[in-house]
């Protein structure tokens, strides 16, 4: 297994009540493999305790980049929030700690510094 900060970055932040999550692949062979294996579905599942009504992925393939729109999860949002993390700041370092299959094409998909 792989975590998926190995071959991307995220940075995310709210929107009220919603949370988006910018994901950015180093290469596009890592590109590539998020599309196949970051599913708004797994995305979702991923984040059940935040109970988030749904979520949403746009692709902006030329960045190699994923966004990711989770409704309603920042129980409220920033001041109406109890949350420890009332704007959703810490969800991109939390999705990168996702667990994804070995893929037989690792060394594409990490940053060059990785690969020297």
């Amino acid at each position: 297994m792989i975590r998926l900060g190995d071959i991307a970055h995220g940075r995310s932040g709210d929107k009220g009540n919603h949370a988006n999550i910018g994901l950015i692949a180093f290469t596009p062979a890592g590109q590539a493999y998020v599309e196949k294996e970051v599913t708004a579905e797994k995305v979702k599942a991923y984040f059940h305790s935040l109970d988030p009504d749904k979520v949403e992925r746009f692709a902006l393939p030329r960045l190699y980049a994923f966004n990711f729109v989770l409704w309603n999860v920042l129980g409220g949002g920033a001041s109406d929030s109890l949350r420890t993390d009332t704007q959703g700041k810490a969800l991109a370092t939390a999705l990168l700690e996702m667990l994804l299959p070995d893929p037989i094409n690792l060394a594409d998909m990490l940053p060059p510094a990785a690969r020297e």
